[in-house]
């Protein structure tokens, strides 16, 4: 099992909301992941679209697990907390949605702060596509991690 897989692991379990949601991790790297969330009945809205809610959700998740993978030797050590979230609607959303997150900065850089610093702020900038490959959603999570306590 590489650390990845371990991380994917964990974060299904940690992270109760996001299951319940429905979010599914597929990916997780250096710095980078991505999620989906198919759409059904709990997680549509009034005009028969996805929920903001749950695509902050499915976002905010992927943004987790990108930011987990970055910081993969250190982050069962670490403890990350979504400090700011931005969101933009780019389209109406219809279908299974496929979010994919990125950090801002490379994994190393983000260890190499923690080392100096005790602790590091960075943005995850998540891109959410539906069915067609269409932008639904622009989203930057800003992410704080720190030495557990």
């Amino acid at each position: 099992m590489t650390p990845y897989d371990m991380i994917k692991s964990h974060l299904d379990s940690a992270v109760p909301f996001a299951n319940h949601v429905g979010v599914k991790l597929l990916d997780i790297s250096d710095g980078t992941a991505s999620a989906e969330l198919e759409q059904r009945e709990e997680v549509s809205n009034h005009i028969k679209s996805m929920h903001a809610g749950a695509m902050f959700t499915l976002g905010e998740a992927a943004s987790g697990a990108a930011m987990a993978g970055a910081l993969a030797p250190v982050i069962l050590e670490m403890r990350p907390v979504a400090a700011t979230g931005s969101i933009a609607f780019k389209k109406v959303a219809v279908g299974t949605l496929t979010a994919h997150a990125e950090t801002s900065r490379p994994g190393a850089a983000l260890m190499q702060a923690i080392r100096e610093d005790g602790k590091v702020a960075f943005d995850v900038n998540v891109d959410i596509k539906d069915n067609a490959g269409d932008t639904v959603v622009e989203m930057t999570v800003n992410w704080y991690v720190s030495a557990a306590r």
